[in-house]
């Protein structure tokens, strides 16, 4: 990034830029997983493990998702709670103050192209998690989505519907509150 600006971006702020919605509650999941605050539960789904350590220093969606597990949840399920949803609400609006991303018709900004170019440069998508940091693990993922959950984290990716079918089995899992169309929420393509 010599010559340019120095921006400091967190895993989920990179995986929103490069990947949407979905691409940056997944760097949240993973950064509870990482600390042993979340575990995959029933097929395709996720559930808390206990308190994440250190919760006050973690980032508003971390732990807007970790609340949001208050009852095991497939990634999609995940995206339409309302913590979550305003979370993210929260996180696009900082990244189209800081110029990164145009809020209507919302698409990345020529800033935010070059810094992913950047990071990409910096850090290769790597061949196995042996000497990666949970760091670099968190933004190997934010840059390169499926294909480093896959090399990366395989187990706790396709137990959890981070990857392969992607939580198809939430379907079938009872709820409580009653069925719900989500209110035309979409995500991010990873």
């Amino acid at each position: 990034m010599s010559g340019g600006p120095t921006i400091r971006l967190q895993p989920h702020e990179v995986a929103l830029l490069r990947g949407g919605d979905r691409a940056a509650v997944t760097v949240a999941v993973l950064t509870l997983h990482l600390r042993g605050a979340v575990r995959a539960g029933r097929p395709g789904t996720m559930r808390t493990s206990g308190a994440a350590a250190d919760a006050g220093s973690l980032p508003h969606l971390t732990r807007a998702v970790h609340s949001a597990l208050y009852r095991p949840a497939g990634i999609r399920q995940l995206l339409e709670r309302r913590v979550v949803r305003d979370a993210l609400a929260e996180l696009r609006s900082d990244l189209v103050t800081a110029g990164l991303r145009r809020g209507f018709p919302p698409y990345r900004t020529r800033t935010a192209r070059v810094l992913l170019k950047s990071l990409r440069a910096q850090l290769p998508l790597p061949a196995g998690r042996e000497g990666l940091s949970a760091e670099e693990v968190l933004l190997a993922v934010a840059l390169y989505g499926d294909r480093a959950l896959s090399s990366l984290v395989p187990r706790f990716a396709g137990a959890a519907g981070l990857v392969g079918r992607g939580g198809d089995t939430e379907r079938g899992l009872p709820q409580s509150w009653g069925g719900g169309s989500g209110g035309g929420f979409t995500c991010g393509v990873v």
